[in-house]
């Protein structure tokens, strides 16, 4: 678990024992062969019965009120579980963008009807969810999204792409943003929308995209004339943009963002290798950690972490592959250790996705440069 690292400045015994507790638990189902500990579980390991047993404990849906099935316990909280989580190595992709992303959207920017529909099932571990915003030929431009949505009667007509869309093959709805008014050149972030698209709909059609070593997390997710009911809109029609930008807070900000290779660190640390190379990565992870809390507790207040988020984010997902990249070094010619070896192997193959995935580094620099006004 978290071993390394002290805890964060705000931990309190309340949140010492939450941390102790979920402890316990992962080693628990380690014992019992439940899982075995992995990288970059977040987006590749899918546990559907992980998942539940989680939501049985309260530990999906921590941050969902009560009203709609959820915990009504705070940021700081589901920070701790979540921190333990990764760097256990559990495989929880099954339940992360709905719990991380999908559950905060709906409370901020749902409807009474969509939150009653979506949010006890996301705490329940029975509803899991995926994001559409990606579009070919876009990268991290999202202000260049193609998909169309068009007004019919009842509702809207979606057509148009969405890539690298994990877990859709899994996911039983997503949000699609799709440009719902012509692009004006001199306001190109207007005229957005977002949609939740339950991708069970006539029209959807869900494409693996395979990694090279057939690995399928990926997808492309075309939409053909999708049908949208007027129930189904989150959040106001043209705010899309500004709806994206708050979304992505939790999306960029959380510990997935530094503890994807943990597991190869405390290795590394355990068996002391590199001594203060290593040592110097501890380093750089304690500050994530303490950053990445700050951001958690900032939500709780309800303040905009939209630059705080993009910084943990660049930082952290340098750190992963950074770490990757050590480990792979170190443990080149020590064939003593296989099982090491196989997940050394498995992080630097997920390396190049680290500072793709929720937005690049080139562009995170630029929102950070324009925060700072410094362009």
């Amino acid at each position: 678990m978290t071993t390394l690292l002290p805890p964060p400045l705000a931990e309190t015994p309340a949140l010492a024992r939450l941390r102790a507790d979920v402890r316990a638990f992962l080693d628990e189902q380690i014992a019992a062969g439940v899982f075995t500990p992995d990288v970059d579980t977040w987006l590749n390991g899918f546990h559907p019965d992980f998942t539940r047993s989680l939501a049985e404990r309260g530990w999906l849906g921590m941050t969902i009120p009560a009203e709609y099935g959820g915990h009504g316990r705070s940021f700081l909280e589901r920070f701790v579980v979540t921190e333990e989580l990764l760097a256990a190595g559990a495989p929880v992709a099954a339940h992360w963008i709905a719990d991380r992303q999908a559950a905060p959207s709906l409370l901020k920017y749902g409807t009474e009807e969509q939150k009653q529909r979506y949010l006890p099932r996301i705490t329940a571990g029975e509803l899991f969810w995926a994001i559409g915003m990606s579009e070919p030929d876009s990268g991290s431009d999202l202000a260049s999204v193609r998909t169309r949505g068009e007004r019919v009667e009842g509702g809207w007509r979606l057509t148009g792409t969405k890539v690298w869309t994990s877990g859709a093959h899994h996911a039983h709805a997503f949000f699609a943003l799709a440009r719902t008014a012509p692009l004006d050149p001199q306001h190109r972030h207007a005229g957005l929308s977002q949609f939740i698209v339950e991708l069970d709909s006539p029209g959807v059609e869900i494409r693996p995209i395979r990694s090279m070593n057939g690995a399928h997390h990926f997808n492309e997710v075309h939409l053909e004339g999708v049908f949208v009911p007027d129930e189904l809109v989150i959040g106001t029609i043209g705010d899309g943009w500004a709806q994206v930008t708050s979304e992505l807070s939790y999306e960029r900000s959380g510990p997935e963002r530094f503890l994807s290779t943990y597991r190869l660190l405390a290795a590394l640390a355990g068996r002391g290798l590199g001594d203060a190379e290593t040592g110097a990565y501890v380093a750089r992870l304690a500050g994530l950690h303490q950053m990445s809390s700050a951001v958690a507790g900032a939500l709780e207040h309800h303040q905009d972490v939209s630059s705080a988020a993009a910084v943990v984010k660049v930082l952290g997902t340098a750190l992963e592959g950074d770490v990757a990249d050590l480990a792979d070094r170190l443990t080149e010619d020590d064939p003593g250790d296989p099982e090491l070896r196989a997940l050394v192997a498995r992080a630097v193959f997920h390396r190049p996705g680290f500072t793709l995935r929720g937005g690049t580094s080139e562009v995170l620099r630029g929102v950070i440069a324009r925060e700072l006004g410094l362009r």
